[in-house]
């Protein structure tokens, strides 16, 4: 069986490689697609349905039931921001559908203070190899599929 991953935000698809910042680009958190995300504010959404693992203003883990778990990061070095410019709607702990509403932010405003917008959406303790038809070019609404993760329920 095989998990959907849902894209948080709208833009465009990239390779986890085009990331400007190492951890990121060289894989070394996890496996999966970037999204450099339309200018306009806007909510980040769940990727899958699951749990409120891990919740910060810049980034947040949802694990699935059957502890799959997939970190959406908004933007880059964003954690220097402290919180300024971005909503939580949820608590950690919490139990959310996939697409459900985590997070506001403004991409714009986190580029004019000087930081990089595009959200890295990572699948956390997997091979690469357990990920599936990427989608790593193109424009993607939010809840459109980026990839899917084999063998995990």
């Amino acid at each position: 069986m095989s998990i959907e991953v849902a894209s948080p935000v709208a833009g465009l698809a990239a390779a986890l490689s085009d990331v400007p910042d190492p951890v990121f680009s060289q894989a070394m958190v996890g496996p999966g697609v970037a999204v450099k995300p339309t200018a306009e504010a806007a909510d980040a959404v769940a990727p899958i349905a699951g749990t409120v693992a891990t919740l910060h203003p810049h980034a947040f883990v949802v694990a699935s039931a059957g502890g799959t778990a997939v970190l959406v990061h908004l933007g880059i070095d964003t954690v220097q921001l402290k919180g300024e410019g971005f909503e939580l709607h949820v608590a950690k702990g919490d139990q959310v559908a996939a697409g459900q509403r985590m997070v506001s932010w403004d991409p714009a405003a986190v580029e004019g203070k000087g930081f990089s917008s595009v959200c890295p959406v990572v699948a956390l303790d997997v091979a690469p190899d357990a990920l599936g038809d990427l989608r790593e070019d193109g424009q993607v609404a939010a809840c459109d599929q980026l990839f899917t993760i084999d063998g995990h329920a």
